[in-house]
């Protein structure tokens, strides 16, 4: 069973850069997709971004395109989220997750970005 760990949220200002990471353990992300999510209180959770296993297929939510870049590293078990120009209302947990055919089965529990303007 893979166990996700992100960190990297915290707290910036509009127009600012984050990178989010996610860690996993007791198992390898080889076999899966990647996911980022996020959930904004009172809000659901949107799907942010996506690579596939084999890191040729790049998902991106139209908001972030050509903003934020998701990557990952199967020799260090890390899947990684660059996010640039940061805006307010992206403010939220975001979570890393993994799975197969655009299904999540294993979630991480979050790390905190707030975008203050």
């Amino acid at each position: 069973q893979v166990q996700l760990v992100e960190s990297g949220g915290g707290l910036v200002q509009a127009g600012g850069s984050l990178r989010l990471s996610c860690a996993a353990s007791g198992g390898t992300i080889s076999p899966y997709d990647m996911y980022w999510f996020r959930q904004a209180p009172g809000q659901a959770r949107e799907l942010v971004a996506r690579i596939d296993r084999d890191a040729v297929n790049l998902y991106y939510t139209d908001s972030v395109r050509d903003r934020f870049t998701i990557s990952r590293d199967n020799a260090k078990n890390t899947a990684t989220l660059q996010m640039n120009n940061l805006k307010p209302e992206e403010t939220a947990v975001y979570v890393c997750a993994a799975g197969t055919g655009w299904q999540a089965d294993y979630w991480g529990r979050g790390t905190q970005v707030t975008v203050y303007s």
